[in-house]
């Protein structure tokens, strides 16, 4: 037994000790380099959103996750059938929430870790764009119109007329016409008809577009775009 370790020195079990801190520290540093890459991801380039509500029904569940691209729109436009995620505040939500900041982070925490949906992202599928004239019900026809032509919706929900209410709206530039599938149930651009910006949603609030359906696993699959009138001219 040598004498540092007949003494009890102290320095002696702090250099066995040290391994086993070295490999903790290397853990932790890892776990942040994790959190910080994946958080560079989901502000700029791919992101992971909770479906709270039903009225994305058939398409979307209450209880999916979906995965939405940030830069779907860096290099084109904007289509009509595109299903689109975009910040409410101000149109279908108040700018402010009126909870207390702590109620407010834990909000965001439980949206970035997918387990809660937020209550001012919205996900609704675009039947307007610039230019576009959108209309519905009107002279008995129970059609949504876009510049004059019948819209084909089967993807609409089972049951569901076009819309409960009428409208007839022509899309400004830097605006979009949104509308949920599931349109019995769906807060929408019909709800703040007669509102400041009359249901029109502007660009520059949408975060992306929803690429695929990543969990639940059964349900996992790419969401496709719907070719709604693309070629249609728009109405001057």
């Amino acid at each position: 037994m040598s004498a540092a370790s007949a003494s009890g020195d102290p320095s002696a079990k702090h250099t066995k000790r040290r391994p086993r801190f070295v490999g903790w520290r290397f853990v932790l540093c890892a776990l942040a380099a994790a959190v910080i890459l994946a958080a560079l991801v989901r502000a700029f380039l791919f992101d992971v959103f909770y479906i709270p509500s039903d009225s994305m029904q058939p398409l979307l569940e209450p209880g999916d996750r979906i995965l939405v691209s940030r830069t779907a729109y860096d290099t084109e436009q904007i289509q009509r059938g595109d299903v689109v995620v975009f910040d409410g505040r101000g149109s279908l939500a108040p700018l402010h929430s009126g909870r207390p900041a702590v109620a407010d982070a834990a909000v965001t925490v439980g949206r970035w870790l997918g387990l809660a949906g937020s209550d001012t992202v919205y996900v609704k599928r675009v039947l307007g764009v610039a230019g576009d004239h959108v209309s519905c019900c009107s002279d008995g026809d129970p059609r949504i119109t876009v510049n004059g032509t019948p819209v084909d919706e089967s993807y609409v929900y089972p049951g569901d007329t076009p819309s409960d209410s009428a409208f007839d709206v022509v899309v400004p530039d830097g605006r979009l016409w949104l509308l949920g599938d599931h349109r019995s149930v769906s807060a929408d651009s019909r709800s703040l008809l007669g509102a400041p910006g009359g249901g029109l949603i502007s660009t520059e609030r949408v975060i992306g577009r929803a690429e695929r359906i990543l969990w639940p696993l059964e349900r996992g699959t790419s969401i496709d775009r719907l070719s709604l009138g693309a070629e249609w001219n728009t109405e001057k």
